[in-house]
């Protein structure tokens, strides 16, 4: 098959959740014998990394990218809500790359173009009138869903009530536009759910992200340490990291001073970034996740908001690690509490498998290799891109 794959931020090289999943699914697929080109959005926030250094990249993707000024601007913004439009989505409507894109579909052929997240909406209607391509839609997250959980959360009533706004202009867009795709792949089983309640009509499947499995890169892990590592300008991320700051560790430091705890992530907050809390190391961005992963003991996910699958889990749980997380966080993952990772959804219930696991290292080892075993066999990338080649023979067929 030859399949466009259609990017809302840079994927190569991989260097946070979303980045991560939209790689797995290039790599996944040229493995599997088919051609990929990818054409990317790129901005200043997520710039286009892709150099002479990632000849073989170039080479295989044909990747090209087109910059987009993806900053908030008020004035903008405020046309769009009184407009009743999705600012969300706006953002990323650009004549430059609708031209480029024009000119990619006017020159080759093919089979399925990829939307990666429904910020890549706006140019269905581009793909439509000059490919017979079958479109998929990767959903990444319910987005809506999000920026609603955003605003529930949000203290000031002024940013609560812009955010309401904004939620409800996404969600009449993304449920709109859903139905215009041939199929959605969602990332979760709860997505997947929610798309359903909502109104689509359309070939629906769960494809989770597919992890390549990675041997450790560290024989020494030091003993009572907690890690988390996530892009820390998602908002989820910083709710979740403030709660377990505020929340959690109070109780785990005074019931075991002992702990560590390790705090990793692309452009780490300020607030965060100056923490002087005994105990707490604050890293930001890391060269090497899984080296710094390998080398903790235990991957926290405090997560009290957003949906999709959280890609760090993945890779923690097929490095071994024992992950304890919020089942927010959790979602859309298939497990057994206890058994390949943790629950806990309140501060006291963190707490105590905290304390439990880093007083019991049999456990941790117990836990860990059951997660490793659950990565290899349900999620390893040669797995879920089948998954990806049956989707798109059904759409296919169903759409002739």
């Amino acid at each position: 098959m030859k399949i466009l794959q259609l990017c809302y931020k840079p994927p190569f090289p991989p260097v946070d959740g979303g980045t991560l999943a939209m790689n797995s699914v290039t790599q996944g697929l040229l493995a599997a014998g088919n051609e990929v080109k990818v054409l990317t959005v790129w901005s200043d926030k997520h710039p286009m990394r892709i150099n002479q250094n990632h000849a073989e990249y170039i080479e295989k993707t044909r990747c090209e990218g087109v910059y987009i000024d993806l900053a908030i601007h008020p004035i903008d913004a405020l046309i769009a809500l009184l407009c009743g439009e999705s600012y969300n989505v706006k953002r990323f409507v650009n004549r430059e790359f609708d031209a480029k894109l024009q000119e990619v579909l006017k020159s080759e052929d093919f089979d399925i173009v990829q939307f990666e997240s429904i910020f890549m909406a706006p140019y269905l209607s581009t793909v439509r009138r000059l490919s017979n391509a079958r479109t998929v839609l990767r959903a990444h997250n319910v987005e809506h869903h999000i920026w609603r959980q955003s605003a529930l959360s949000t203290k000031n009533p002024l940013k609560r009530w812009y955010l309401k706004k904004l939620a409800l202009a996404l969600r009449h867009y993304e449920l709109e536009e859903i139905n215009k795709f041939d199929g959605i792949a969602c990332i979760s089983p709860s997505d997947v759910t929610v798309f359903k309640n909502e109104g689509c009509r359309r070939p629906l499947t769960s494809i989770p992200f597919g992890i390549d499995i990675k041997p450790s890169t560290d024989d020494t892990v030091e003993p009572m340490s907690l890690f988390h590592i996530g892009s820390m300008d998602w908002t989820p991320n910083q709710e979740g990291v403030r709660w377990f700051l505020r929340e959690v560790w109070p109780i785990v430091h005074k019931e075991n001073p002992n702990v560590k705890l390790y705090l990793a992530g692309r452009r780490m907050p300020e607030d965060i970034l100056n923490l002087h809390e005994e105990s707490v190391v604050v890293l930001g961005e890391v060269d090497d996740a899984t080296q710094f992963m390998s080398s903790k003991q235990i991957n926290i996910v405090p997560l009290l908001n957003g949906s999709g699958i959280r890609i760090k889990i993945l890779e923690a749980m097929s490095l071994g690690k024992v992950v304890i997380s919020t089942s927010i966080g959790a979602s859309g993952i298939d497990f057994t509490d206890g058994e390949e990772l943790f629950i806990a959804d309140t501060p006291r219930q963190f707490a105590d498998r905290i304390i439990e696991c880093v007083g019991n290292i049999n456990l941790c080892n117990e836990v860990g290799a059951k997660a490793k075993k659950l990565i290899s066999e349900k999620y390893a990338n040669g797995i879920t891109t089948q998954r990806f080649i049956d989707f798109y023979n059904k759409i296919s067929l169903t759409s002739l």
